[in-house]
């Protein structure tokens, strides 16, 4: 079965690479095409659990969801997870292979190479399309050799190539051409057109632009995708802190710290999107506000994370928090914060060593080499009994007394997690637990706010999906995209 492909790379980080390979996955599989996204390398420290037993850029993971798939290790062959500014965990097929810091991994990217050639070989063979996501930019001329990310693939799998900018930003022109004169002639030829991101005003005032932009590079502008206000889908990495809209009838005040090496922080979107909660990301030159509740979401760098909550006075704003009656979660590496002790003999996350944690939860954490990771499901240890689903990425394995009262019963009566004996602390390793209808309602209920109307994030994930597609497919040039896309 031959197979088609298409790249899209962006003038920039955040230019809509995501996004639109979303999209594209979400129409090839409303018009009955067998697609799967693949992005040879990824960085970012949100992440997913596969159905083989692995993690993928949380990204990818919405990507297989838009094709209507289970998300697989294949579809994100390399997974780079910072832990320092220098240094990455370096995941391959969605395992943990090693540490490296930037020059290491440079040495190590033909191998890495290999890893992704052996991913794309089997995609190639089981599906009619694959579409593939870029990162950063083509254009970085410090990453040009060896790369694996962007046209190196491309030129070495022979797929060609579309360029996505966001007009949003400004310089939309001059990063387009300008990418595109950073090319080599054969990475220039490759390019097959153009999509603008996130337009908003009157279309024939850019006419004129598109008409120079065409007749200057000799390649097609395929599309102008319009501005989308609140668009709710999973980030890749960066933390979301726009404000959300129709939030007048919040009544219950969250904040959750955005620590240096915060992971898996799309968890805490449907606190950000529910209409009842106000929810804020507290930066770190913010003094921790008066909340109801608190959420300590996961890190990869949980000891020194924890330091960062020290200097930041998150510390002391915890426990006066708690002094006050207020609540706290606990998520993954936030959970291993809220104990007594971190030891990290084997330096799993940096120097070997231990850190006192902030010491509200009679547990102690150890980081051992073998990561966790698994889909879950079961229910909460809350009134009602609300079912949950959810999945686990971490090292740690925690112990104590603060156990003896779990957070969650895992499928097949599995004990996981804590509620503190004053009931004011609910700490889990389970990231997505707010996803889940029933247990975002008994948690808020939990927090304080009661009798609150039923919010279904996934639903309203899907619901954006299908709006997103809707939106491209209307924006693109079909005709122009039919050489390289099945079933158009």
């Amino acid at each position: 079965m031959s197979c088609f492909s298409l790249m899209v790379q962006g003038t920039t980080s955040d230019a809509g690479k995501t996004t639109l390979v979303a999209a594209l996955c979400r129409i090839l599989k409303r018009r009955g095409v067998k697609v799967a996204p693949f992005k040879p390398q990824n960085m970012a420290l949100n992440s997913a659990v596969t159905s083989d037993g692995g993690e993928i850029g949380r990204a990818q993971a919405l990507q297989a969801m838009a094709a209507g798939l289970v998300p697989h290790s294949d579809f994100n062959p390399v997974l780079l997870k910072p832990t320092t500014d220098k240094k990455a965990q370096v995941i391959i097929h969605g395992k943990v292979a090693f540490d490296l810091d930037a020059k290491a991994y440079h040495d190590y990217k033909p191998r890495a190479m290999a890893a992704v050639l052996a991913s794309w070989g089997r995609l190639t063979a089981t599906y009619e399309c694959v579409l593939v996501e870029g990162a950063g930019s083509p254009a970085e001329i410090n990453l040009r050799a060896r790369d694996i990310a962007n046209m190196g693939f491309a030129e070495e799998v022979d797929c060609p190539v579309i360029l996505i900018a966001d007009i949003d930003r400004g310089g939309v022109f001059a990063h387009l051409v300008g990418t595109l004169d950073l090319l080599s002639p054969s990475e220039q030829n490759r390019v097959k057109g153009f999509v603008i991101n996130r337009f908003r005003g009157d279309i024939g005032l850019l006419e004129s632009g598109l008409t120079w932009l065409e007749e200057r590079t000799g390649k097609p502008v395929l599309g102008v995708l319009p501005y989308l206000h609140g668009l709710m889908l999973d980030a890749e990495d960066a933390i979301a802190t726009a404000a959300v809209d129709g939030k007048k009838t919040a009544r219950l005040k969250v904040i959750a710290p955005a620590y240096p090496r915060v992971s898996n922080h799309n968890d805490l979107d449907p606190l950000r999107l529910h209409p009842e909660v106000d929810f804020r990301w507290i930066a770190p030159g913010e003094a921790p506000p008066a909340a109801d509740l608190i959420v300590l979401p996961g890190s990869k760098a949980v000891r020194a994370d924890l330091e960062w909550l020290r200097e930041k006075g998150w510390a002391m704003a915890i426990q006066k928090h708690l002094r006050y009656g207020g609540k706290v979660i606990g998520l993954c590496g936030g959970y291993q914060m809220l104990g007594k002790m971190i030891d990290d003999p084997q330096g799993m996350e940096g120097q070997p060593g231990s850190t006192a944690g902030l010491g509200v939860l009679e547990v102690k954490t150890t980081l051992e080499a073998e990561k966790q990771l698994r889909n879950v499901s079961g229910y909460l240890a809350l009134p009602g009994e609300p079912a949950m689903t959810g999945y686990e990425i971490h090292l740690g394995v925690t112990r104590g007394d603060g156990l003896m009262q779990a957070a969650l019963e895992l499928a097949g009566g599995e004990k996981e997690g804590a509620i503190s004996v004053d009931n004011q602390i609910f700490a889990t390793y389970c990231h997505g637990i707010f996803d889940h209808p029933e247990a975002l309602t008994a948690l808020l209920a939990w927090a304080g706010l009661q009798e609150t109307a039923p919010s279904d994030f996934a639903a309203r994930r899907e619901a954006d999906l299908e709006r997103l597609a809707d939106s491209v497919e209307a924006a693109l040039d079909w005709e122009k995209l039919m050489p390289y896309l099945p079933g158009i």
